[in-house]
């Protein structure tokens, strides 16, 4: 079903970085794309503005005061919704085509396990999502016979690398920026502060993802996705660090070759892909000068460093609801750390020591993911109080 005869697009996360340039590209091609509903956690100024762009029909936020203050400022002809259940009920709305999943953190199970009930597709910006459900999203896709299209840079290219070669993959290559302390020794890392956490050297994301990208975790949670995503071994995943984020992944082949996706570091290109998927449509995205990079480098991620990517193999080895644990310890630290009571290399060590404590079990279900998830989370404070008192 379409709206107006256009592709409808429901996008949850509407006031983040990734969600704000879907707006952009949703604007570029007003001839192909109708916004129908938006979501977002408090940004009622931002919301505010994008309702008198858009028009949604449909407005979500999950804070009671926003809610509050927003029903006395939005037009009449546009619905006002508070809370998860809203949202779930938003990625199932009728005349929507397509559920662009871009809030942050675990938050994006539900509404996206709602989408595809309702049969929607999915282009997913959320990878905790799959980190912490994939195992119940992907079946739950595959039964309804719904396309999950990533929207990640790394896996939107290894999505188009992987066109008609599926079968003679040998390996995933992830690359990764390195982030602002490529280079940095353990102990260097033991100084860094939130700004200069803050200060990514080529993309510009959220705050949590920024901070996951400085410290690899973010590289962790992609291995992970890129498992349920593709349906890899974890042995046959592997991570360069390539600085530059011109080769945004690439696909080892049986035969040696390989492919790899090029493009500058735009968003709106991977984010148009998931939308416009077969085609492909004129981005405002600036073009690649070749000749300008003159030189490309690749190397191995510093392990001892950036401990957080071999902490993300290890979950996602261990399957069950052991990432669902580490993905909730490491977003209660993050939050920590952006809050200044604990020390950037404390991230690590946080979700370390509740991966210790936790005995995994078999994530077959919606409430089991669920529970893990709110365990790790108090168990992550318990850690971090007993971490400030010491430093008090």
């Amino acid at each position: 079903m379409r709206s107006e005869g256009k592709t409808g697009v429901v996008v949850l996360g509407s006031t983040g970085s990734i969600g704000r340039q879907a707006l952009d590209v949703i604007e570029q091609h007003g001839d192909r794309f109708r916004l129908l509903g938006i979501a977002a956690y408090n940004e009622t100024d931002l919301l505010e503005e994008q309702v008198a762009r858009f028009q949604p029909r449909v407005v979500n936020v999950t804070d009671h005061t926003a809610y509050k203050a927003l029903k006395a400022r939005l037009p009449g002809g546009t619905e006002l919704t508070q809370g998860m259940p809203a949202m779930c009920e938003l990625s199932a709305l009728s005349g929507a085509d397509i559920v662009l999943v871009a809030v942050s953190g675990a938050v994006g199970i539900e509404p996206t396990l709602a989408a595809i009930a309702a049969g929607k597709r999915i282009a997913l910006a959320n990878k905790e999502t799959l980190v912490a459900a994939g195992d119940l999203v992907m079946q739950q896709a595959a039964q309804r016979g719904v396309m999950i299209l990533p929207v990640d840079s790394e896996h939107s290219a290894i999505f188009q690398c992987l066109a008609g070669e599926r079968d003679h993959l040998h390996k995933i290559w992830l690359t990764a920026s390195g982030g602002p302390f490529r280079g940095y020794s353990p102990q260097q890392l033991r100084d860094v502060t939130v700004a200069m956490t803050l200060k990514h050297p080529t993309w510009m994301m959220g705050p949590k993802i920024t901070v996951d990208s400085a410290n690899l975790m973010n590289k962790g949670l992609e291995v992970i996705e890129a498992h349920h995503l593709f349906n890899v071994d974890y042995d046959a995943i592997e991570v360069v660090v390539h600085r530059e984020s011109i080769v945004h992944s690439l696909v080892e082949f049986t035969d040696g070759s390989f492919l790899a996706h090029l493009g500058p570091h735009d968003m709106r290109i991977p984010i148009q892909y998931a939308l416009t998927y077969p085609e492909r449509m004129q981005s405002r995205a600036g073009r690649l000068d070749l000749a300008g990079l003159g030189s490309l480098h690749f190397e191995k991620p510093d392990l001892v460093s950036f401990p957080a990517l071999d902490l993300a193999y290890r979950a996602g080895k261990a399957g069950g609801t052991m990432p669902a644990v580490m993905n909730a310890a490491n977003e209660v630290a993050v939050s920590a750390f952006l809050g200044e009571k604990i020390g950037f290399k404390d991230i690590v060590e946080v979700a370390a020591a509740v991966m210790e404590k936790h005995r995994k079990v078999q994530a077959a279900d919606l409430e089991t993911i669920l529970a893990a998830d709110q365990w790790a989370r108090q168990q992550s404070e318990m850690i971090i109080q007993q971490l400030t008192a010491k430093r008090v």
